[in-house]
């Protein structure tokens, strides 16, 4: 009875959900990236009502699955509900490996749907010139600047924001993203868009050294992203956000004839699969392809007899 052994405390039954999210968010969280940090946040003012006074023993792979269902019921993409899912695993695991509240991670037995990750909205030529026309003006003049930058290098938007004149050898055209999704700095070469664009720019440069700023200091995400739907609502371009400037980038791109190795260094992909789900075409880009076949033909003097038997 001394040493425990007979007598063994089920800790699951001893802590709560609510418990186990504010060790959580008070140990784990902060050491985040402040993305992150605010993605736990949002995840859990879903799962703090359907979870919150159960103990870690209540909590079973069924109930996991319910939550599950009653979020899609409520109109959430499968992305955010296997968000929120991806948090309370990472908790379960804490609690079972590291404070030991847990035998066992229940989410490992609940079953989560596949997201679709094909990407499926880029600009089209007409829609592009609307853009361009619709942004003049906005964030003192840089919006138009920011959405040329996105398209022109496939930065994400929170690399963009950061970009100091630091970042930049002008005479070289290169752009150097050091803080990068997957930790891995890159280099993008610039476009003679993107040098006339930074030349321009240069010419004024804030103390803080960010190339986009509004009242000396770097243009904040909500900021952006606030001016950014404005301008969609005026060019009447619907289903679309900032981020589908990096697919565009990469779909015209890939449209364009560049190979995927080639794209998937520019957008600073760690594995190439990541980058697939940009390879849009549309059958004029392909086109080129099929002609192969009819070269091939030709060359090997196979022609006439496919014409013949076509044409009978």
């Amino acid at each position: 009875m001394i040493e425990g052994k007979w007598f063994e405390v089920d800790e699951a039954k001893q802590h709560t959900f609510d418990d186990l999210m504010e060790k959580f968010m008070r140990e784990h969280a902060p050491g985040k990236e402040s993305k992150t940090q605010e993605s736990y946040k949002n995840s859990l003012v879903h799962l703090n009502p359907f979870f919150s006074g159960m103990t870690l023993a209540d909590i079973t792979p069924k109930n996991i699955s319910d939550y599950y269902e009653n979020r899609k019921g409520e109109g959430a993409s499968i992305a955010t509900i296997n968000r929120e899912f991806a948090m309370l695993s990472k908790a379960f695991n804490l609690a079972y490996k590291r404070w030991e509240w847990v035998k066992e991670n229940p989410c490992n037995k609940a079953q989560k749907e596949p997201e679709n990750n094909q990407v499926d909205r880029w600009l089209i030529e007409d829609e592009y010139q609307r853009l361009i026309k619709a942004s003049t003006g906005y964030l003192d003049g840089q919006l138009t600047d920011i959405i040329l930058m996105a398209l022109h290098t496939g930065m994400r938007q929170g690399e963009i924001l950061s970009l100091k004149w630091n970042d930049v050898d002008l005479f070289r055209k290169v752009i150097t993203v050091l803080k990068t999704k997957n930790k891995k700095p890159k280099s993008i070469p610039m476009t003679d868009t993107i040098h006339d664009l930074l030349v321009r720019k240069s010419k004024v440069v804030i103390m803080s050294g960010y190339i986009f700023t509004t009242d000396s200091n770097r243009i904040k995400k909500r900021t952006l992203i606030r001016e950014f739907d404005k301008v969609m609502v005026k060019a009447g371009i619907n289903d679309f956000t900032f981020h589908c400037l990096r697919h565009t980038a990469a779909t015209w791109m890939i449209q364009s004839g560049i190979d995927i190795y080639t794209v998937s260094k520019i957008l600073g992909h760690r594995d190439i699969k990541t980058t697939m789900k940009y390879a849009h075409h549309y059958p004029e880009s392909l086109r080129h392809g099929v002609r192969a076949i009819d070269n091939f033909m030709k060359n090997q003097g196979k022609n006439e007899v496919v014409k013949e038997a076509v044409l009978g």
